[in-house]
């Protein structure tokens, strides 16, 4: 199925498209109901019976595009050459809507540190449509019968044992990833504080410990010429306020809510945007 591969080729590359299908079917129609079609800013994959129905079908679902659109809708066409037409015309005397939905570019979250925490916060954030980067220097951590909780997630789960130098992983992070650090290891932990606040094109940064911790991780940072603000980049504690159970599973919950308030956010300051340019 080349939509399918369309799909696919979209979220491994995280850009966006619009899924086309033909919904329902009145009299004669180029394809049956649920012939499928993906569409991206620049080509297309899949058809949906060609001619002036997929034309008009690709025009809209590029304006979806263009407008930043997260909400599916229903288009209704006519076959027939009593109608407008813009691309030939074509008469097959049928009734088509199709439905087209915009297929967003998912989150993406990097954990750092799959211990005890780690593994509980990966185990909900798994059940989300999101990219899920899980790292660690540790092998006994990242190994197949120990991450078979996640084996019916449905987020992209990529696993990644870094013995030396973790902190390297987050160079290859998508555009705008949320990372957690949560190592075994403070000296690990502060390292990667340092090579986030290095590393623009991230997301927020959490780091999880108590306060002492997190003061003497602001005075080193502070030394290795960190700027008051860069380092507020950096959440700690991280997870919902109020919540203080120190269990990990507790705080992977919390951990977890805090993000899809963030992703919830992310989102409407996009809708936001494209409505104050519409």
């Amino acid at each position: 199925m080349e939509w399918l591969r369309g799909v696919e080729s979209l979220r491994s590359s995280r850009r966006h498209g619009v899924l086309i299908t033909v919904a329902s079917v009145r009299g004669h129609a180029p394809r049956e109901a649920g012939a499928k079609m993906v569409v991206s800013a620049d080509r297309t994959w899949g058809t949906i019976g060609g001619g002036n129905l997929e034309a008009v079908a690709t025009a809209r679902a590029r304006t979806l595009l263009g407008e930043g659109q997260v909400q599916p809708e229903l288009l209704p066409m006519s076959l027939t050459d009593k109608v407008p037409f813009q691309h030939g015309v074509q008469c097959c005397g049928g009734e088509v809507t199709v439905l087209l939905e915009p297929l967003p570019v998912v989150p993406a979250v990097g954990i750092f540190g799959v211990g005890h925490v780690g593994l509980e916060l990966a185990r909900i954030l798994a059940r989300q449509d999101l990219e899920l980067h899980l790292v660690d220097s540790r092998p006994e951590q990242v190994t197949p019968e120990r991450l078979a909780v996640l084996a019916d997630a449905q987020a992209q789960v990529h696993v990644h044992h870094v013995p030396v130098l973790p902190e390297l992983v987050l160079a290859e992070l998508p555009q705008g990833a949320h990372v957690l650090v949560m190592t075994h290891d403070h000296a690990e932990d502060a390292a990667l504080c340092d090579a986030a606040l290095r590393t623009p094109h991230l997301g927020s940064i959490g780091l999880i410990g108590s306060a002492g911790k997190w003061a003497r991780f602001r005075r080193k940072l502070a030394g290795e010429g960190h700027s008051a603000e860069a380092i507020a980049r950096i959440t700690t504690p991280i997870g919902l306020p109020g919540i203080t159970g120190k269990d990990p599973s507790t705080i992977a919950v919390s951990v977890a809510a805090a993000l899809v308030q963030t992703f919830e956010g992310e989102r409407a300051a996009v809708r936001a945007r494209h409505e104050a340019r519409s």
